[in-house]
């Protein structure tokens, strides 16, 4: 029988399909519509101190090859967040529940972290890529010194696995090795692509942010080069991202070193079904190939 699941900090993903943050994942009730429909574990939206309204719009742009956001990290506050993570926590079986925290300060983030752990997160991920919040996000990556500690601090207030998501820099193995030193547990690569799109038509940014964030299959090959040089530098598990829609792409990713992934804009491209969709390709690409077990080619492509 063909295994396609993973198990990562004691905690089995099966699928090892996550919903990625920021996808439909900001109320209990959106999470346990796509748990059901076969996703092996969720990350919520990003979650900070307090209310964030966000960027104003347009705030997202389908292109060609993938859709283009800038947010802004709105969310309704750790506090008001604390009921959703209550109800998911009561209502879900065995599905992972990875709470997705950002904040501009390393005391801040341990905040977060212990209030996401108290109410039901199994894991944390620290959200140190975000391309569009100043302050947040990839600012915080761009900087050694404030990143160990936020990862430092995260570490001596929870017990439960750190994931640190980061930025697809040309540094990214260098920052997961420090991602690694400091206490993380797992790395996630990568996250949205810094970009923008321009109307002709009005000579203007489309984004009312004016810079966003690329997702979707154009940025699938640059995932790939993070997970594959991340993968020849840290000795945790990787968490691949970036423009995985259909089974061959999740593969791909694990080949070059991820030991489970996740999704977000193939559910906007193939519907809520996509995660069933890629399962089965997938699936059937392993047996196809004799192969019984995703371990047998995590990192096969080195």
């Amino acid at each position: 029988m063909v295994k396609f699941r993973s198990r990562l900090f004691g905690t089995e993903f099966d699928p090892p399909l996550i919903l990625a943050s920021g996808i439909l994942d900001q109320t209990a009730e959106s999470i346990q519509r796509l748990i059901k429909k076969g996703m092996g574990g969720v990350v919520t939206k990003s979650i900070g101190t307090e209310p964030r309204e966000g960027h104003p719009n347009p705030t997202i742009v389908e292109l060609d090859t993938g859709l283009l956001n800038a947010m802004g990290l709105p969310n309704q506050g750790i506090e008001d967040f604390k009921n959703e993570m209550e109800k998911l926590e009561s209502e879900l079986e065995e599905e992972p529940i990875i709470g997705s925290i950002f904040a501009s300060d390393p005391d801040d983030f341990s905040h977060l972290a212990g209030k996401m752990t108290r109410y039901g997160a199994d894991m944390v991920e620290l959200n140190l890529s975000c391309p569009h919040a100043e302050g947040y996000g990839a600012q915080i990556a761009s900087d050694d010194e404030i990143m160990e500690r936020v990862i430092k601090k995260v570490d001596e207030r929870i017990q439960e696995p750190i994931l640190a998501k980061l930025p697809p820099s040309n540094e990214i193995a260098k920052n997961a090795v420090l991602a690694e030193r400091s206490g993380a547990d797992g790395i996630v690569c990568i996250n949205t692509v810094r970009a923008m799109a321009v109307n002709f038509e009005t000579q203007e940014p489309i984004l009312g942010n004016k810079i966003g964030g690329y997702s979707g299959p154009g940025i699938k090959p640059i995932g790939l080069r993070c997970v594959y040089e991340v993968y020849r530098e840290v000795d945790i598990p990787i968490i691949g991202c970036g423009g995985i829609t259909d089974g061959r792409d999740a593969l791909e990713y694990i080949l070059a070193g991820a030991s489970a992934l996740q999704m977000g804009s193939a559910l906007h491209h193939r519907g809520k079904d996509a995660v069933e969709k890629v399962s089965k390709e997938a699936t059937e690409l392993m047996r196809k190939e004799g192969i019984d077990d995703i371990e047998e080619i995590i990192g096969g492509a080195h």
